[in-house]
């Protein structure tokens, strides 16, 4: 009987096989194995990425058929040769098993219009609105000065965040903010560092869109029944229910980049309404006895600490980096096509329109309405105030149902990484892929927690500043850190210098708004009224 022959993937030593009783030399010629198929329990959702050499024919080995002689193989197929020239490229597919599961990772067939919709969507929102309340006390150079400083400072860590998603080192895909912390930082301390911040800036986001939206959706019910409804108005509250519901069946999308249609609407909306109000306000011209001088009352105290507020005002106009990797996660990547190529592609144009928003919106607002501007609200609050009565219910109605679409596309994008962590707590305990009953109650649950708080405390869209100081260390000094544990660039390097000069100043800068916040909240006090919503 003939010898089984052995493959392996060793570099070819001639060996010796007796046939018959002849003594002939055989070479085993190398075998290319394909890239492991274990990464990923489905294929369809989350696709492997590709060898270089994928096309290339693979050299066949012809072995002798016979029923008493079965083909052996030593090298089992999940193993990739050392020698293999898919082993470089196999550097980048180490996937969690789950991912194809979740709802972030199910499907990586993003691409960059989709990272320019998701990013638009959730870079530009209501949070803008509020930005010429921080002129007031900043004046005109400061104001502009530092939002245009806030700007290039996040745009830049945002670069570091996206070139810190792929690890070519050890081959791992950072879907996940907290996935880069626990990494970072280890599990302990990046709890302790992110893991407030990063769930205020999902739950806490959607509980305030919940309230802008349920309170736009009643404005926008006044101003296009007006004078003639008979119908008993609905509350507050109902209003916030109506919205809530809205938003929970437009969540049961299934994942990331099934929702790149509703970032879309969700970024032309926002768009629409940030360039509607403070077009409407400019072209109204400024109000009579309008006053540029920055607001300085009390002592020379109180004075720095308004500042500082009013720094924790810009900064909460630049939140979303907490959904950077998640986004970029829905791109398939190799090593000949990394996914941080078209990520900032998408970011490039996605930031783009955002600076044409905020920085009109910004100073066009505060010429027109200087220190008249409303703090609660912001520009949405002044355009009723003042304009009511001189522009049309259209342009009116028409800037309130934008809030309200683009508060529901919102949801959506700041509700999906609290939707992947509840069902990634299944599919670990359960091994298996949360089933579609499951995955609507756990959006259901969510969405009307959001709106129990909501209810509760109905106040918590007005402490900007405050949450602009919790969440400034994930936008502006996390990334830094990150950067240089990740990358350890050359001591004394530029790159070095920089980012522990970012980080630091970050934190820094993070600790003294939460302070001068609570200062400013506490000296002038904040209408608190729970289970009272206005």
């Amino acid at each position: 009987m003939a010898e089984a022959k052995e493959i392996r993937s060793a570099p070819i030593t001639p060996r010796t096989a007796s046939v018959m009783g002849t003594p002939i030399n055989v070479s085993s010629p190398p075998v290319s194995c394909p890239p492991s198929q274990l990464h990923s329990p489905s294929l369809t959702r989350s696709p492997l990425l590709q060898s270089e050499n994928e096309d290339a024919p693979h050299p066949k080995i012809k072995t002798p058929k016979t029923p008493r002689t079965p083909r052996i193989s030593l090298t089992p197929r999940f193993i990739t040769p050392l020698g293999s020239p898919v082993r470089k490229a196999l550097r980048l597919t180490k996937l969690d098993p789950h991912d194809a599961w979740l709802p972030i990772t199910e499907s990586r067939n993003g691409n960059k219009y989709y990272a320019a919709f998701h990013t638009l969507c959730s870079g530009i929102g209501i949070q803008a609105l509020v930005l010429p309340v921080a002129f007031t006390v900043l004046g005109w150079t400061w104001g502009i000065i530092s939002l245009t400083i806030a700007f290039i400072w996040q745009l830049y860590t945002l670069w570091l965040l996206v070139h810190l998603h792929e690890s070519v080192e050890n081959g791992i895909r950072y879907s996940r903010y907290l996935q880069l912390c626990y990494a970072t930082f280890g599990e302990k301390l990046g709890k302790l560092l992110a893991l407030f911040p990063f769930l205020y800036l999902s739950a806490g986001t959607c509980t305030t869109l919940i309230i802008i939206g349920g309170s736009t959706a009643r404005t926008f019910y006044q101003v296009v029944c007006g004078d003639s409804c008979t119908a008993k108005p609905m509350t507050t509250v109902e209003w916030y229910l109506v919205f809530t519901c809205a938003a929970v069946v437009l969540s049961q999308l299934p994942n990331l980049n099934s929702i790149a249609g509703v970032s879309l609407i969700g970024a032309v909306t926002a768009i629409g309404y940030c360039t509607s109000i403070w077009v409407v306000s400019v072209a109204q011209g400024s109000l009579p006895g309008v006053n540029y001088n920055p607001i300085r009352t009390g002592s020379s105290v109180q004075t720095a600490f308004s500042v500082l507020n009013a720094l924790g005002i810009i900064a909460f106009a630049f939140r979303g980096h907490n959904l950077i990797l998640e986004i970029q996660a829905t791109m398939p990547s190799s090593e000949k096509h990394p996914s941080h190529v078209p990520m900032w592609k998408g970011v490039k144009v996605a930031y783009t329109l955002i600076a044409a928003c905020l920085f009109p919106l910004a100073i066009g607002g505060y010429w027109a309405y200087g220190q008249l501007i409303p703090a609660n609200g912001g520009m949405l609050t002044a355009l009723y105030q003042f304009h009511s009565r001189d522009v049309s219910r259209f342009v009116l109605g028409l800037t309130s149902i934008f809030v309200v679409v683009n508060g529901l596309c919102s949801f959506q994008i700041y509700g999906m990484p609290a939707f992947d962590d509840m069902e990634s707590q299944y599919t670990r305990r359960m091994k298996k892929q949360c089933p579609w009953w499951l995955r609507l109650i756990f959006r259901v649950f969510f969405g009307f927690l959001c709106f129990f708080i909501g209810v509760a405390i109905p106040f918590l869209s007005r402490l900007a500043g405050l949450i602009g100081g919790v969440a400034l260390p994930v936008t502006l000094s996390y990334p830094c850190f990150m950067w240089l544990k990740v990358k350890k660039p050359k001591k004394y390097s530029l790159m070095w210098c920089l980012n522990w000069f970012l980080g630091t100043l970050g934190m820094g800068l993070s600790v003294i708004l939460i302070t001068a916040s609570i200062y400013v909240i506490v000296d002038t006090g904040v209408n608190i009224s729970f289970f009272n919503p206005q």
